[in-house]
């Protein structure tokens, strides 16, 4: 970044006298310096509202009505096992059916829901393998043909690299048994790998998006809809119009939640947390799934994604010391935006009962983070399950070719 400075600092040295120059690489400096400012406050509000966020209390739900858990897969992801029997050690008395879904009968995803089946022989478990395709999105595609075979009305749609703790469900039914409120879904913590970069995949989405999430719904700015879960009744899914009309959509989930939102009911989120796997081992594949991510998020929120990036006041405080060439109120906010960082990164922990790991890595995180940022403004095109696709200003995919 200096070395990038010092570039354009030369350059302009040969086209404006040293005067505008100075002038030009304060003012610059300056509105980093007033960002950052921002985002420090933005941090600062962050960290008190996630405490405040987690800790609510969610009732029992009157009735413990029959539950569909709809689990699509594909291939056999980092402890898949672990994860999808997280959802058989549920503290729920009403009749829970696990739903699986392949576009492959040979899928190897299979082989672990075959051992489920084996250790949990009381269990209702229906596997439905269907190659039928609506649009470019298989997830959707799969989810659908899925749906015909669903014993019950409150259907529990939920990723497969999601692990979740017993009371899991109870909240959640729960949360969607209060008057109002048509869909539930929640915020989630990255569950890492081994190795360097899922840590790093881990930190951004701990840091960044979950105390973005909490904040964004406690001002009024963000309309979150996460597909690690998705609840809702058959009934209000029929009112939207059922998935099928989602199939080209990058961000089906934010789709489908702004569907139930038009028919004049809530999208609730639980003070609950799930655990999303964080698997990607090189950097190149953290970097293509962070930018997908972001991207998506983008789609779905273009005024949204712009104003994020007070989410970034360190990296703005750098580019600030930057081109100020050192300047002592550079460097304070340079050391209070580490400060603001430090303590959301301590309360996100503390709001989530987890242990904090890895502080030394927290420049780097949002470094990478911004890096990602500023690189989401570039090309729509994404990477999904290895094939890539373009997506319009509606955030509607197209795919171009197979990687």
């Amino acid at each position: 970044m200096v070395i990038l400075v010092g570039s354009v600092a030369a350059a302009m040295t040969n086209i404006a006298p040293p005067h505008v120059e100075h002038l030009l690489l304060d003012a610059i400096a300056v509105l980093f310096g007033a960002a950052a400012s921002l985002g420090i406050m933005y941090t600062l509000l962050a960290s008190a509202l996630v405490g405040r966020f987690f800790a609510r209390s969610v009732n029992a739900p009157a009735q413990f009505p029959g539950v569909t858990v709809v689990k699509p897969l594909h291939g056999d992801e980092w402890q898949l096992s672990e994860h999808l029997e997280s959802f058989f050690n549920q503290d729920y008395r009403g009749p829970v059916q696990f739903l699986f879904g392949v576009h492959d009968a040979n899928d190897a995803a299979l082989k672990s829901v075959e051992a489920l089946r084996e250790r949990y022989p009381q269990a209702a478990i229906t596997i439905v393998a269907d190659g039928r395709l609506y649009g470019p999105n298989r997830k959707i595609a799969n989810l659908v043909n899925m749906l015909e075979h669903a014993a019950h009305d409150v259907l529990c749609f939920a990723d497969s690299d999601v692990r979740v703790d017993s009371s899991y469900l109870r909240k959640v039914v729960g949360t969607l048994d209060e008057p109002g409120v048509g869909l539930v879904t929640t915020v989630y913590r990255g569950l890492c790998a081994p190795g360097f970069w899922p840590r790093v995949g881990a930190a951004l989405t701990n840091y960044h998006f979950l105390p973005g999430v909490v904040t964004g719904v406690a001002i009024g700015r963000a309309r979150p809809c996460f597909g690690q879960t998705i609840a809702l009744t058959r009934q209000t899914l029929n009112a939207i119009g059922g998935l099928r009309q989602f199939a080209h959509h990058l961000a089906e989930d934010h789709a489908l939640g702004e569907a139930v939102r038009r028919i004049g009911k809530t999208v609730a989120i639980p003070p609950l947390v799930v655990e999303h796997a964080c698997v990607e081992g090189t950097f190149t594949d953290f970097f293509t799934h962070e930018l997908r991510w972001s991207r998506t998020i983008r789609a779905a929120d273009r005024s949204g994604h712009l104003g994020a990036v007070l989410m970034h006041p360190l990296p703005l405080a750098l580019l600030a010391l930057a081109f100020s060439g050192g300047a002592a109120a550079a460097c304070l906010i340079a050391c209070a935006a580490l400060l603001a960082r430090t303590l959301l990164v301590l309360r996100v922990d503390r709001a989530t009962r987890c242990r904090t790991r890895g502080l030394w890595n927290l420049p780097l995180c949002d470094m990478l983070q911004f890096a990602v940022y500023l690189a989401s403004f570039g090309s729509s095109g994404v990477v999904w399950r290895g094939i890539r696709f373009s997506v319009d200003g509606n955030g509607m995919l197209s795919p171009v070719r197979d990687e």
